[in-house]
């Protein structure tokens, strides 16, 4: 028996293969779970329906008894978008048990100093990472099941400085305080909010914030003394949205080898020159 057996939700937020959201999804189905996903939406003028295509692409490996239920574009800055996605899930699972949200956004170029970071870009940024998060639990919210679960993903930016991280890094923090103020407005439904903050990995988005040398530094400076992997953030994320994590509710998870603990550079000050 699986641990998402007769568990119905949403993934929101898969790009590609490396997305970190579909690590997640990939441990849900496995484990029973029945799930609908979003994609960004395609310009008009694309053809080849790229975003689309990505995300289809990770379904061609699945066994046929874990197909998803759905795939449909989503805008989370369209109200009218978001409460079409809520009534395609309704349509198809009547209740949901867990929604996923693993969405962000910030323009390259507000994406450098933070002094320098446009009004514009903030609103955009703001909008999409953070608020983005409010906009779909309010439409998700009468589709819910007793003891739904919901999770975002965050990141160590949100908490302190991370040279490069900059405007994410406030969207991030945004997010975590988003994250406890819906675990409190849900709680009394028996509803759980929760973030999963994970180590740098290589996706889509890392590449737009330098994850590279990241790697390099939690590697030493991570108690565990490596990085983590797909699969250790996927079962995180799907504990987070099991019924294993009642009772949790309002936290920011961490699953990256340890390296929010430390207080100092660890090992990596036997690679600094002895005088």
């Amino acid at each position: 028996m699986g641990l998402f057996d007769g568990k119905k939700g949403l993934i929101l937020g898969v790009a590609n293969d490396r997305s970190i959201a579909w690590a997640i999804a990939k441990k849900i189905m496995s484990e029973g779970g029945e799930c609908g996903f979003t994609h960004l939406p395609d310009p008009a003028d694309d053809a080849r329906k790229k975003n689309r295509r990505r995300v289809e692409k990770c379904f061609d490996k699945l066994d046929s008894d874990a197909a998803p239920k759905f795939l449909v574009p989503l805008d989370v800055q369209n109200d009218e978008n978001i409460a079409e996605v809520m009534e395609t899930a309704k349509n198809e699972f009547g209740k949901i048990d867990f929604l996923l949200h693993s969405i962000a956004y910030a323009d390259r170029a507000d994406l450098n100093d933070t002094i320098d970071a446009s009004r514009d870009g903030f609103k955009l940024a703001m909008d999409i990472s953070c608020y983005s998060l409010i906009a779909v639990t309010k439409a998700a919210r009468p589709i819910l099941s007793e003891r739904a679960s919901i999770a975002c993903m965050s990141y160590f930016g949100g908490e302190k400085i991370v040279a490069g991280y900059n405007m994410m890094g406030i969207c991030k923090a945004a997010l975590e305080a988003t994250t406890r103020y819906l675990a409190y407005d849900l709680g009394e439904s028996g509803v759980r909010v929760n973030a999963l903050s994970a180590g740098p990995l290589k996706t889509l988005a890392s590449t737009a914030v330098g994850a590279g040398d990241m790697l390099k530094m939690y590697e030493h400076v991570a108690p565990l003394g490596r990085n983590i992997e797909h699969h250790e953030v996927g079962n995180t994320g799907a504990f987070l949205l099991s019924e294993m994590s009642d009772g949790i509710t309002g936290e920011v998870m961490h699953v990256d080898a340890g390296y929010n603990a430390m207080g100092s550079p660890g090992r990596m000050i036997d690679l600094l020159p002895s005088n």
